[in-house]
């Protein structure tokens, strides 16, 4: 069974993680996204970060996320979709990942 930590399933990579969503993603009273859904998150490019404030993004700003989240994702997070705090945590943790130079990210015993 696949948790909703950080996946290793063999398609994540360094350019692409992926989370199940713990809810609903949500649009008005649409459901976009199913509760158990597998995002994949694709590690963001200079192109999809244009318009972005990197330092927002470093702080986990709902709204720099959600700008980013439809440019990144697989399937789609909408603009103005409405996400669980915990899996927009998840979501913002694949972010950060991907934005820290490995030099910052502290070691970490691999299972």
């Amino acid at each position: 069974m696949e948790t909703a930590q950080h996946s290793t399933v063999p398609n994540d990579s360094p350019a692409q993680r992926s989370f199940t969503t713990e809810a609903p993603i949500m649009l008005g009273d649409k459901e976009l996204i199913a509760k158990g859904t597998r995002i994949h998150v694709r590690k963001p490019g200079s192109g999809e970060l244009r318009g972005l404030q990197l330092q927002s993004l470093f702080q986990l700003d709902v709204l720099q996320l959600e700008s980013l989240a439809p440019r990144i994702t697989t399937p789609m997070i909408h603009k103005g979709a409405t996400m669980d705090p915990a899996d927009l945590m998840q979501f913002g943790a694949e972010v950060l990942d991907f934005l820290l130079p490995q030099a910052a990210k502290p070691d970490f015993p691999q299972a």
